[in-house]
């Protein structure tokens, strides 16, 4: 019900924004709002392959987000971002200053909770910019790894297979009480720290000093390290991005560490590098991105790996109708079990096939077919059919 609660306010906030248009306010100290709305509603994630880190199902989900710029100065922005999922508690997204030193030169420097550096997906919208409901396997999908509690053995690991929304390390160290596991990279939440960007095109670069790590992006630093993030992106002809990417950083917390014994002792380091690439022509867009990932654990041998690999495309078909697709897999390092080597978590497919149609300016309907299938878990294949509404002013 909750979805749909908030889609109907909605509706409504939409239609008194297009009815009454207002021009944002000129000037080195302008503000300006924005809102976006939207709800989607699907059928019960019986599998959970759709769960993300703050307990929802992305295929159930009604969000709305507030943003705001005050440019206090002409070099000087403030810019900021609230949401609110299934009418829970509002959460601080996006919170930052970015500074513009030269106006004839590509610099910025942006410090608090900021964009992201790493990646393509994780910098779109979740609503407007996405062409499907679903995410990235990449972004949303939870492994059995946890940044407040560490396996214990390779079997801790392997009773985990395929349930990362729920996992309990009974032999492990530190919380035992089940949580949700890590993504590769969390779409959901930016990290606090500080970013430099130079460059516009054909070349540009980024670099980015935060407290947490891909899988586990912090406000507050809980362990005493710090994550290095880099990116470059180059556009060679009109229509063409490549990108690059590459991550470092400690994601086990301070007092995990603290309780693993003498001869355990480990950084828990997460170090991932990723490439991705875009390509536009006439009514076509289409996308493709790779990461590889690597996480060290204190009890194991050899450090876990992951690599993920998603293919997006899009079609306008006519005048406010696309249809779009995107398959995507994740895949895990295996590790010596009591059965012989085993991957330490599931791999894990997930296609999904729709179409997005605006009815009137500010508004998205999307409606999408997804389908998901794995090598483990309780539930190992599941299709799901969602409809969603965006709206935004």
């Amino acid at each position: 019900m909750r979805p749909l609660v908030l889609l109907v306010a909605a509706v409504a906030a939409a239609a008194a924004a297009e009815a009454a248009p207002a021009e944002p306010p000129r000037g080195p100290h302008r503000l300006v709002v924005g809102a976006e709305l939207s709800a989607a509603v699907g059928p019960h994630d019986g599998g959970f392959f759709n769960y993300t880190s703050y307990e929802e199902s992305a295929q159930r989900l009604a969000r709305l987000s507030l943003t705001a710029e005050w440019r206090v100065s002409e070099p000087v922005a403030l810019l900021g971002e609230v949401r609110d999922e299934n009418l829970g508690r509002p959460r601080v997204y996006a919170l930052y200053a970015r500074v513009r030193p030269w106006r004839e030169r590509a610099f910025d420097l942006q410090a608090g909770l900021i964009p992201p550096v790493f990646g393509a997906f994780a910098r779109r919208r979740y609503g407007g910019d996405n062409p499907l409901i679903g995410y990235p396997l990449l972004y949303q999908y939870l492994t059995s790894l946890r940044p407040d509690a560490a396996p214990g053995s390779a079997g801790d690991l392997i009773a985990n297979r395929g349930g990362g929304w729920r996992v309990r390390y009974p032999l492990g160290w530190g919380d035992a009480y089940p949580s949700p596991g890590l993504p590769v990279v969390n779409a959901l939440r930016w990290d606090a720290g500080v970013q430099v960007r130079i460059g516009s095109e054909p070349v540009e670069a980024s670099a980015a000093l935060t407290q947490g790590t891909l899988s586990s992006p912090r406000v507050r630093d809980d362990n005493s390290g710090k994550q290095l993030s880099v990116r470059a992106v180059w556009k060679p002809v009109t229509g063409l991005v490549l990108g690059a990417s590459g991550a470092r950083g400690e994601y086990l917390s301070r007092s995990v560490r603290q309780a693993l014994p003498e001869g355990r002792s480990g950084r828990g380091l997460q170090q991932a590098w990723g490439a991705d690439l875009e390509y536009s022509r006439d009514r076509w867009i289409v996308r493709s991105e790779a990461i590889w990932s690597r996480w060290d654990t204190p009890a194991l041998a050899r450090a876990l790996q992951a690599l993920g690999l998603t293919g997006e495309v899009r079609c306008k078909l006519v005048p406010g109708l696309y249809g779009a697709a995107r398959i995507d897999h994740l895949g895990f390092s295996r590790i010596d079990g009591p059965g012989g080597p085993v991957s330490w978590d599931a791999p894990v497919w997930r296609g999904e096939a729709g179409a997005g149609y605006t009815p009137f300016r500010h508004a998205l309907a999307k409606v999408s077919y997804q389908r998901n299938w794995r090598n483990g878990g309780r539930v190992q294949e599941l299709g799901l059919a969602i409809g969603q509404l965006v709206l935004w002013f």
